[in-house]
Formats: C-alpha cells, sequence, structure tokens
C-alpha cells in the first residue's frame, strides 16, 4: 500500500507467477490488479481485483481502513471483468454495508458472474455526469462503453485531481514498473482494447478540458508525469495511426529460404532509409509482439511460404488478428515462397483487402524454395516500393 494523494491510497495487488493474461497475452514483467481506496467521511474503494489475489487484497484494504478506522462505504465497480470483479463476492462477505456504484449495464452483467449472489438490494446505479459526493471529494462519473466492454466507466475525483481510468492506459506490468511503459502499453491496448478505437475516442472528448493530474488505470503503474505523452500516444493509437516511419518485416519459414528472402529485404530498406525496421520471425515471436509493432509503424512486409494450399499458420494468425483489431492505413508489400504452386500472396492480398485502406505494392515477390539471383531485383524494387 502507498500514498498517491494525501486522502487516496493504493491497495492493488501485483502478480508475478501468471504466465498468460486473458489465456493468451505473455505478461513476462508480472501484471498487477489496480485497485484504490479514497479516505474521505464517506470511504470508498475503486475496483475489486482478480480472485487470484483476494486474499492480498483484503488484507490490504483492512491495512488502509485501520490507519482511518472506519468501514467501506461504497465499492465503486468500473469494469466487471473478473480481473477486476473476481473479489466482489469474498469482500462484501466481509463489508455487507457497502454499496456497489456502478452502471445499469454493469449490474446486469455481475449477475453473470455471481449467479448466487443477490446485488440489487445494493447496488447504487449512476449514468454518464453523475456525481456522488463523499465529503470533501466529489467523484464525477463518465460512461466509457466499448472501451472495451459495454460497462464500463470511468472515475474523476474533481477534488484531487485524479482520474480513475478503468483499464484505458493500462499495461502489462506491475504497478512498480519504471520503464518499459511504452512498449508494454501499446502491447496491451492495441490486443485488448485496440478494436475500439472509436470508443476511446469518445471517451477522450469527454475527458479533454477536464482538470487531472494523475491516472490511475486498473493494470500497470500509476501515471504522473507527462501525462500528454501518455495522451498523445493514446489518441494516436486510437486513430490507427503509426507512431513512426517504418518497415515491419514479418515472416513465416520453415526451411529457411522464406526468413532469407526476409533478412535480404530488411538490409535493402535499412540501406534505402525507410526509415525503423524491425524483424519479426512470427513463428517464434507472440502474435502480440507482432500486432503492436504493426500498429507502431508505418509499413509492412509479409513473407510466409505457402503451406497445405494456403498461408503458414502463424501468418495466418497474425493477419487474423490485425483484422481482428482493425488496423487500417499502412502500406504492405508482399513476398512468397512455393515450391511448386506458390499462392500465400494471393490470400494475403484477400485478406489485407477485407482491412480499411491498406495498399499493396508492387512487385510481389515470388520466390521457388530458396532466394535466386533472379529475386534480388525484385527485391530491390520493393524495398524501394516501401521507402516511398
Amino acid at each position: 500500500m502507498h500514498t498517491i494523494t494525501p486522502h487516496i491510497k493504493y491497495i492493488g495487488t501485483q502478480d508475478d507467477n501468471l504466465d498468460l493474461f486473458e489465456g493468451q497475452y505473455p505478461v513476462t514483467h508480472g501484471i498487477s490488479y489496480n485497485s484504490y481506496l479514497i479516505d474521505d467521511n464517506d470511504t470508498a474503494i475503486v475496483d475489486s481485483v482478480d480472485i487470484r489475489r483476494c486474499t492480498d487484497w483484503l488484507a490490504a484494504i483492512e491495512d488502509g481502513l485501520g490507519s482511518i478506522g472506519c468501514t467501506p462505504r461504497y465499492l465503486i465497480v468500473q469494469h466487471v471483468e473478473p480481473d477486476h470483479s473476481g473479489s466482489i463476492k469474498a469482500f462484501i462477505e466481509r463489508y455487507p454495508a457497502t454499496t456497489l456504484v456502478c452502471t445499469t449495464k454493469a449490474a446486469t452483467m455481475l449477475a453473470n458472474f455471481f449467479e448466487d449472489t443477490d446485488f440489487a438490494c445494493r447496488v447504487k446505479i449512476v449514468g454518464d455526469n453523475d456525481t456522488l459526493t463523499l465529503g470533501r471529494t466529489t467523484l464525477r462519473f463518465l460512461t466509457a462503453p466499448m472501451v472495451h466492454w459495454p460497462e464500463v466507466m470511468m472515475t474523476l475525483d474533481e477534488t484531487d485531481g485524479v482520474l480513475f481510468s478503468a483499464d484505458a492506459f493500462g499495461s502489462f506490468t506491475t504497478s512498480g514498473a519504471t520503464d518499459a511503459w511504452d512498449c508494454e502499453a501499446r502491447r496491451y491496448y492495441t490486443n485488448i482494447v485496440g478494436r475500439f478505437g472509436a470508443s476511446v475516442q469518445c471517451i477522450m472528448k469527454k475527458l479533454t478540458g477536464r482538470k487531472f493530474a494523475i491516472i490511475a488505470p486498473l493494470h500497470g503503474p500509476v501515471l504522473t508525469d507527462n501525462l500528454a505523452h501518455y495522451w498523445n500516444l493514446y489518441d494516436r493509437w486510437s486513430r490507427y495511426e503509426p507512431e513512426c516511419r517504418g518497415v515491419l518485416v514479418a515472416y513465416a519459414s520453415v526451411y529457411g529460404g522464406t526468413a532469407e528472402a526476409a533478412r535480404r529485404l530488411a538490409s535493402m530498406l535499412d540501406n534505402e532509409g525507410a526509415g525503423e525496421i524491425v524483424q519479426l520471425d512470427l513463428c517464434r515471436h507472440d502474435v502480440s509482439y507482432a500486432v503492436a509493432e504493426a500498429f507502431r509503424l508505418s509499413h509492412m512486409a509479409l513473407c510466409s511460404i505457402t503451406y497445405d494450399g494456403a498461408l503458414f499458420p502463424s501468418m495466418h494468425d497474425f493477419l487474423y488478428h490485425l483484422e481482428c483489431k482493425k488496423l487500417c492505413g499502412r502500406t504492405v508489400g508482399l513476398i512468397e515462397n512455393g515450391s511448386w504452386a506458390p499462392v500465400a500472396a494471393r490470400i494475403m492480398s484477400d485478406k489485407l483487402s477485407h482491412m480499411k485502406d491498406m495498399t499493396v505494392v508492387e512487385p510481389t515477390v515470388t520466390i521457388h524454395g530458396r532466394l535466386h539471383h533472379s529475386n534480388i531485383t525484385q527485391l530491390r524494387e520493393l524495398a524501394s516500393a516501401l521507402t516511398r
């Protein structure tokens, strides 16, 4: 537990032995489930934690309450996804007089996860722009549907200038992380929230002009310095605009031929001054990292073998994720490999056609088994096209 402001304490928990977040995203830095205690005439807790860390959370609440000698009046439920609502039942069993503050949709969805618990008598419904006064503290609730679930709201402490931002501005890190925010927040945003850029833009418009100096998300560190940096990144990500000029060279190779073509192209791109060049072996890097790089950079080169008359699975998976996350507005070059009947480029081009404003440049480079001297000129032409 640590102090965020004289009236707000951090009571979240750290999960340092979780291998996959949401069953799919590696969390090599660990992850936090953030929760906050607001000390006022009426004490409020902002959000619960995953059931994996329920015992730690309840102990942190007890420590926090012990220092001020009271019991919680409110539990503010901004988001009912189980990593944030999992400990609610245990909480209300310990503090049965607490009122849950949430949106109408959240109250309905709680029943999905706690079938045998009656919330009707203990819920206070709030809508967009409603306020709740705790004493000196005024909380304003701002609904944020589909950031990234339909019931989400954010809570603005107008007195101390703290935005409790739900999953927005979160990252795949613990609350004590002091570096890697951009990388892990980008990977978190693009893979979890990425599909809902329009919804993120809506809540950012609601927040524009409101005063806050601290952003307190549900995962990762509390943000207290240079908020403009984090805000600008979120604005860019949610507009699907690249952060910088450069090329992601993503390849799927079996016997090394496609990988060699990808490496040669990357070298040519570097020599051409195409910006930052990132090579990713889709067979050996988790797809969440590739999605994050695709959002970050302005161009892509997709290099895949033909496999079972289609794409190699790792390239198919990558393009599936990009379409799901609604990536758009990128310039793409294609390299395919097939020993007798290459079709990878046609399939990749077709998948890209289902994404908005994706430009496929010529030439498409086709190799047969291994890179031949006759392919070098085409590779140079492709590098030049991706540099314009």
